[in-house]
């Protein structure tokens, strides 16, 4: 095939939409014989996943590979942040993490270039493999007073020599101020790239914006590429925690009513989006208590920091009605930080997480977990009733297993993966666990009557990112796409 040139979908704004676009057009290059590749120089996100190879990156990044038919490798995501309980982020490079640092350390001038010098040989790398490479910019591209420290966005486009195409979400209003704002706020050379614009997030009868179309295409001189409708009925997975607060519904009857427990730091919250498609489920988000008591099946999720959502539990009384729920034989499960809070302790020797070294769990496993500051980062296959089934672990923390034999106390040797008291009662450090058709199937026998057909959550994914690329060429020019992408540089 022959070379396209590098695409960036770059936004107005947070939340316009772009990773799902470049989820789309990653599918869309598939499709038409081309081997593509996603590309985010740097990613702010709690979601991450663990590569084939046992590094980090964003999980928008591994679910846009997915979508390109490609394993999920560090060149996608040369750099993560990965926000702490105070005002830092943990900063992931080349998949593995290289300290904390404050906002105001993190964007200072000194010491940029390593950091771009490390994105820019990622590209390199990435380029030299696949065709075409699907970038993803961040945040808006208009941050003028960012302009000099920037490595993600219009810096990054230069560098690659990439096509700009520009998000904008209509659905939040002043969608005309947003993409003229955005464009004048670039330097000249900067607008040369950007070559199209998308319209996102339309509710309604598009004709209704044919003349807006044609106005903003007047006001900036570059074409409007398409106008994307806003995607009710497509679920892809999503990256930013914002879209939880849609998902906090009470219990409903007739289904299995799962309560997640919206912690203040929760993170991999995909983990759960197979029992959101499962149809005999009711999957939602709460630290309410009595919708806690409502459930018949309550999950404490992932977290940046343990420490600091546990004393939050307590505070807000979400603890004792987790006891209470395991006290009434209702199912309790933990993964990977709610595993970790689910035990008798948790101990910070090394201060990783902050100044608590010592801060008792929930006391319902058997297990004790000390935080070191060694992340384990590993793609996993284990057997599971003599079915082979796959996860990731992204763990900070060793948790061990707790053994008493009349007055004594020992811990065991290894560091337990996955701990078990019954069938309603277990925690593992293993991300993706629930997308083992098995495991879910068993997690829900208690509340159903009869096990309907196995809800295969891959296929699911595979036909949603046909249907996203189905309609995402309905909706855009993709003739004049490869135009842009085909043209001489």
């Amino acid at each position: 095939m022959e070379r396209l040139r590098p695409i960036m979908f770059a936004g107005t704004g947070s939340d316009v939409g772009k990773s799902i676009v470049a989820t789309a057009f990653c599918r869309i290059f598939l499709q038409d014989g081309y081997t593509p590749a996603p590309f985010k120089a740097q990613n702010m996100a709690l979601n991450s996943y663990a590569t084939p190879d046992g590094f980090e990156i964003g999980r928008a990044q591994a679910v846009q590979a997915e979508a390109a038919g490609v394993p999920c490798h560090t060149d996608m995501n040369p750099l993560l942040l990965k926000p702490n309980s105070d005002p830092t982020s943990q900063v992931v490079l080349n998949g593995k993490p290289i300290g904390n640092q404050h906002a105001t350390q993190y964007f200072r001038k000194e010491g940029r270039e390593v950091l771009r010098q490390a994105v820019h040989e990622a590209f390199d790398r990435l380029s030299a493999r696949y065709n075409p490479i699907v970038m993803e910019g961040a945040g808006s591209i208009a941050e003028i007073n960012l302009r000099d420290v920037d490595i993600v966005n219009m810096s990054m486009a230069r560098y690659a020599d990439a096509a700009v195409i520009l998000v904008a979400d209509i659905d939040r209003g002043g969608v005309f101020a947003a993409v003229y704002g955005t464009l004048m706020l670039l330097t000249e050379e900067e607008r040369r790239h950007v070559k199209g614009i998308i319209i996102n997030k339309f509710r309604g009868d598009m004709r209704l914006f044919d003349e807006g179309r044609r106005m903003i295409e007047e006001l900036c001189g570059i074409p409007v590429l398409g106008v994307l409708p806003y995607f009710k009925d497509i679920h892809i997975e999503e990256e930013d925690s914002v879209s939880l607060e849609k998902k906090s519904l009470e219990a409903v009857d007739g289904k299995v009513n799962v309560a997640v427990v919206m912690l203040r730091h929760l993170s991999n919250f995909t983990d759960f989006d197979v029992l959101e498609r499962d149809p005999r489920v009711h999957l939602f988000y709460t630290n309410n208590i009595e919708e806690i008591r409502k459930a018949n099946i309550i999950i404490l999720p992932g977290t940046k920091s343990t420490i600091a959502d546990m004393i939050e539990l307590r505070r807000n009384g979400c603890a004792q009605a987790i006891l209470q729920a395991h006290h009434d034989g209702k199912t309790v499960i933990g993964i990977c930080g709610g595993y970790q809070m689910m035990g008798e302790e948790i101990l910070d020797p090394q201060q990783v997480e902050g100044d608590i070294e010592r801060i008792p769990g929930l006391g319902i496993l058997p297990v004790v977990t000390t935080m070191s500051g060694e992340k384990r980062t590993v793609q996993v296959t284990f057997d599971y009733k003599g079915q082979s089934c796959q996860g990731y672990e992204i763990h900070m923390g060793e948790t061990r297993q707790v053994f008493r034999e009349g007055n004594s106390t020992t811990l065991a040797e290894a560091s337990s993966t996955t701990t078990r008291l019954t069938d309603r009662c277990w925690g593992s450090y293993i991300h993706g666990i629930l997308d083992n058709a098995p495991i879910v199937d068993d997690l829900l026998a208690p509340y159903v009557k009869e096990q309907k057909t196995t809800f295969d959550y891959q296929a699911y994914k595979e036909q949603q990112y046909n249907l996203l690329a189905a309609e995402t060429r309905k909706y855009v020019d993709m003739e004049k796409v490869y135009e842009i992408v085909k043209a001489e540089r």
